[in-house]
């Protein structure tokens, strides 16, 4: 049976200074897809922008181009909606050796945006890190299968990581968070993706949100106060991608809603832009899930 959601996300900048001549581009509203219907929903801004324009990206997420022309010491950013959301659904392992991956993706002669060539090679956020590249190797065997492999690392990770919202920031890279094994949702899945990367499997960025308040007798998810990430992979051609949250040790499924997806946090920021201001600000995030 699917559930159905109500969400709403606040994104609000506070500036010392007052800000003027920005322009925005928010990734907020989800996505319908084959698990997944977005019945209706909104992206706003407060004040409203002099300019806007929505459009989709290269990778089919929704985006919301906003500039507003007046001094801002504080905006806010809204999306508000309703989403039915399937459970995932399961079935058997019917992946190949990780070991030939490669082969598979080098078969393949599309570059649509759900290519796994897109998915495969560095990124704006994420490199080759051979630190990590070992500790992927260490982590899986020969004879396992692509799911098996993700799965083993995304389990690994979230062993040892630590969930701590303090200890990084939305700069920080990979490495740094491998090497501290501490960090969010966004530090451990750009790790899963540089190791699986390394191993030759395709992986990529979702953002999304998570259930606020679980199912009676079932466990808070680490992340639900912020919008979330996951990993998705490639498990071959006729399995095709899967999604995996490695911060809660789980594949992605009812209680995951996917907003974005790209190969690593810069292709689905919620809100990325310019603006001419002096001085700092503050941003503060509010996100509700609640099950209807």
């Amino acid at each position: 049976m699917p559930t159905v959601y109500d969400i709403s996300l606040k994104i609000t900048y506070l500036y010392d200074s007052p800000a003027a001549a920005s322009r925005t581009l928010l990734r907020m509203l989800p996505r319908s897809l084959s698990d997944q219907n977005l019945l209706y929903g909104v992206v706003t801004s407060d004040p409203a922008p002099g300019y806007r324009l929505d459009d989709l990206d290269f990778f089919g997420n929704a985006t919301t181009e906003m500039s507003h022309d007046i001094r801002l010491s504080e905006i806010t950013f809204s999306f508000s909606g309703r989403v039915r959301r399937w459970p995932a659904s399961g079935g058997l392992d019917l992946s190949p050796p990780w070991t030939t991956i490669r082969q598979e993706v080098a078969a393949i002669a599309s570059i649509a945006p759900e290519s796994p060539h897109h998915f495969l090679g560095a990124s704006p956020r994420l490199r080759h890190e051979p630190e990590i590249a070992a500790f992927a190797r260490a982590t899986v065997d020969e004879g396992m299968s692509a799911l098996a492999a993700i799965t083993a690392v995304s389990h690994r990770l979230h062993e040892e990581f630590t969930f701590d919202p303090e200890a990084t920031e939305v700069t920080t890279t990979p490495i740094e968070a491998f090497r501290e094994r501490r960090g969010v949702c966004q530090d451990i899945s750009h790790v899963t993706i540089t190791a699986l990367r390394a191993l030759g499997i395709p992986a990529g960025y979702v953002s999304g949100f998570l259930r606020t308040i679980p199912p009676e007798g079932k466990p808070r998810l680490e992340g639900a106060d912020a919008m979330h990430a996951w990993v998705r992979a490639w498990c071959g051609a006729e399995t095709g991608w899967i999604e995996i949250d490695p911060t809660n040790d789980m594949r992605a499924g009812v209680d995951h809603v996917t907003v974005a997806i790209g190969r690593d946090y810069s292709d689905v920021a919620p809100s990325k832009g310019s603006l001419r201001s002096a001085g700092s600000h503050e941003t503060t995030h509010q996100v509700d899930v609640l099950a209807v």
